[in-house]
């Protein structure tokens, strides 16, 4: 072999070995890439978790109640107390143009999800049913002594919510499993990343004392809008809170239906946008108090359809002394939480209240 091919041979037999060498370089480099990104983006998620766990405020039940709670009848059956704040502190003020010392839970459901995950109940509370408040806990520690003829929606103001739930199990007998506190503000927000929710109107909603004015008809409401339309009283039916009670159930249902038709799983960035929003101004109890508690609670509640939850008010009277005022109606109320607290069917009879609205 002549020194040219020597050098030829060589020269291949470089060129052969570099390509590999050549090929390693541009895989590590890709590799380095791709961590870098896994990285980045891991951090993200890790910024995103720990913002939207932040996010959530939580109270241990157990430890703010004590052990005089009523038994768990049947195991896998799930009861939700669900409260609205009506402070119009902070942002809630900018959002009622008002300014109002503390607060009071201006929409209280007590919801039923049945063994198997069917269909729900969801029990309205009317903010001025007149209670018996339990002996408990204020948000200080502090024990409250037992107090009659007390409106539910006072428990709130001067307890917090670990004493609105002993007061719900103590006037129902069933064991609240969870509780989920949503303060206006945070209301606003969740519907304004929805982009809105549908409501449809038999008849107008005038817009007395400052309320929200709409036609009969269907409307596609923002957070503000939505805000106006849960608080309304005196502009649509008969202007009392039994009324407002309604509308209520009639928004929850709509946003509920909103959620479960959006595809927010297929755009991380609308799901992080619908998290942040439904997480601020969140309090729970120490069980759903994280993204991982409210994420698997979630997940069990995959089988329950909005569209066939069932929405009653708990049957109340006319209080004799305070016609403003409103009491537990009996046999009724008794049929409709031993019908709950069993895991039966509400009949009928149990859904009668004497106090319309």
């Amino acid at each position: 072999m002549t020194q040219t091919q020597t050098a030829t041979a060589s020269g291949g037999g470089r060129t052969r070995r570099a390509a590999p060498r050549k090929r390693r370089r541009v895989l590590r480099i890709t590799l380095l890439v791709l961590a870098v990104l896994i990285l980045g983006a891991a951090g993200t998620g890790w910024w995103a978790y720990e913002h939207l766990n932040g996010n959530i405020d939580s109270v241990d039940l157990d430890k703010a109640i004590g052990d005089n709670r009523p038994a768990k009848v049947v195991a896998d059956a799930q009861n939700i107390l669900v409260l609205g704040s009506d402070s119009r502190a902070g942002a809630n003020g900018d959002l009622d143009h008002g300014d109002v010392s503390g607060a009071r839970s201006d929409t209280a459901m007590l919801v039923h999800i049945p063994e198997g995950r069917a269909k729900a109940t969801a029990v309205s509370i009317p903010r001025d049913t007149l209670i018996t408040r339990p002996e408990c806990k204020d948000r200080d520690g502090k024990t409250m002594s037992s107090a009659n003829r007390q409106m539910f929606n006072s428990v709130y103001s001067l307890a917090g919510p670990a004493c609105v739930v002993k007061t719900v199990e103590q006037m129902s007998g069933i064991r609240v499993d969870h509780f989920v506190e949503v303060d206006f503000a945070g209301f606003k927000g969740l519907v304004d990343a929805l982009g809105g929710v549908t409501i449809t109107l038999e008849k107008p909603m005038s817009g007395a004392k400052g309320g929200l004015k709409l036609d009969a008809g269907t409307h596609r409401l923002d957070g503000t809008d939505s805000l106006k339309f849960v608080r309304t009283r005196y502009g649509y039916g008969d202007g009392s809170d039994l009324g407002r009670i309604g509308l209520q159930q009639k928004f929850m249902m709509a946003m509920l239906s909103e959620i479960k038709k959006q595809d927010a799983f297929g755009s991380p960035a609308r799901l992080y946008k619908l998290a942040d929003a439904g997480t601020k101004s969140l309090t729970t109890d120490s069980e759903l108090g994280s993204l991982k508690g409210l994420s698997d609670f979630a997940q069990s509640m995959k089988g329950v359809d909005p569209d066939t939850m069932e929405t009653i008010m708990l049957p109340v009277a006319y209080d004799k002394i305070d016609r403003n005022r409103v009491v537990i109606a009996e046999p009724q109320a008794g049929q409709l939480w031993e019908a709950l607290r069993n895991d039966r069917k509400v009949p009928d009879a149990a859904k009668d209240s004497p106090a319309k609205g």
